[in-house]
């Protein structure tokens, strides 16, 4: 049986040295084109694996960088396996429309963005969820596995983040920055929600609005809400110190919320607006139902600029952030204390885009046009004192 190929065959093959089939491998250091040819080509007629294990006692790096994200309750619905061998069922869709978890657009963004960065630095990612209950057991193991670590805001507590700051360079994706020892990476929540509700204000004349939050203590909604709050506080209107209905983030529990609030017989406010795209969109499609008219009746808006928010009918008016943008701001930034850890920890703020849709009463033509007002048209990095 032939043997399993090594660096030296590779070398010897190639009649290069260890040291070049090393830095083509790694994707490091100088290599002129011809050796860098017959090192690929080498490895492909010895069919060369590196080994990652060999390769980590040598650099003491494993080359790998993880992703925490938030548990989104997709476990619940993996649990309950619909799968019955050697069978076709036909029946009515069970699952309500839209009833995926929230951020289920988000975050495969964000991934997209962070795996396509780490694999330019030559890196793999791993990916894990911050399940309950065994969080800290599952977060402390990923970060004995990786390089670094890049952690969805609220994801952990403080005092977990910091304890794996300790261990390996972190990065915070989204989220309030603090004076800690991790670079953030995050986006103007607060300036895009203001300028959202001052064009509802200013261009609408809308003066009865009411926001619906997420769960209580997320940062990023926290900044929204006070962007709602200050673009009221400007022009003179009565500002509610608490948001007026508060969900989950997801379409279902925002159901929940529509279905309250028509039967509560209370007047609708004129405009909802709501801490995510999702959430508006769940509003929505109880509001429809019911006969009640978006935007004549209500007008609605959203944030995050999911597919989901263009494609429904009416299209939702909605902020922009750049998921794929941040997955790889975040990656980046990571990338680069892994090279110099002593680095000062810094902010990298991405900027939004306000995208104006029917669901607030913007003319159709004006959405094949896509007015956009934006916070700024490249991130903004600012080092932490």
């Amino acid at each position: 049986m032939r043997g399993v190929a090594t660096m030296q065959d590779v070398a010897r093959r190639a009649e290069v040295s260890i040291t070049t089939v090393s830095r083509v491998v790694n994707r490091s250091g100088f290599v002129s084109d011809g050796a860098r040819l017959a090192v690929l080509e080498a490895i492909d007629e010895l069919g060369y694996v590196p080994s990652a294990a060999a390769r980590g006692l040598a650099t003491r790096r494993s080359g790998m960088v993880g992703l925490c994200l938030p548990d989104t309750g997709v476990a619940d619905d993996l649990a309950q396996s619909r799968v019955v061998d050697g069978a076709v069922q036909v029946l009515v869709d069970p699952t309500p429309a839209g009833s995926f978890a929230w951020g289920g657009h988000y975050f495969g963004e964000v991934l997209r963005g962070a795996e396509y960065t780490a694999w330019k630095a030559g890196l793999a990612l791993t990916v894990a969820t911050a399940r309950e209950p065994d969080v800290e057991a599952r977060v402390l193991a990923m970060a004995g596995r990786v390089d670094g670590l890049v952690v969805v805001a609220q994801t952990l507590p403080d005092d977990l983040l910091e304890h794996v700051a300790r261990r390996v360079p972190l990065g915070a994706l989204a989220g309030l920055p603090r004076a800690d020892r991790y670079d953030h990476v995050t986006v103007d929540n607060a300036a895009g929600m203001a300028r959202l509700v001052d064009h509802l204000i200013d261009d609408h004349g809308i003066d009865d609005l009411a926001y619906v939050a997420g769960r209580a203590g997320t940062p990023d909604d926290d900044e929204r809400f006070q962007g709602f709050r200050r673009a009221l506080t400007r022009r003179g209107l009565d500002v509610a110190d608490a948001p007026r209905l508060r969900g989950d983030f997801t379409r279902r529990r925002a159901r929940e919320l529509g279905t309250d609030l028509l039967r509560s017989g209370e007047p609708l406010p004129r405009a909802l607006v709501c801490c995510n795209d999702e959430t508006a969109l769940g509003l929505l499609e109880v509001l429809v139902s019911h006969g009640v008219r978006v935007p004549d009746d209500v007008v609605l808006t959203g944030f995050d600029g999911i597919d989901g928010s263009a494609t429904s009918a009416p299209p939702i008016t909605t902020v922009e952030q750049p998921p794929a943008e941040l997955g790889r701001l975040a990656v980046e930034r990571l990338v680069a204390r892994l090279g110099s850890p002593r680095r000062r920890p810094t902010v990298t703020t991405a900027p939004v885009t306000v995208l104006l849709r029917p669901s607030c009463g913007a003319h159709p033509a004006a959405v094949t046009a896509e007015p956009r007002f934006g916070t700024g048209t490249e991130p903004r990095t600012e080092t932490e004192d």
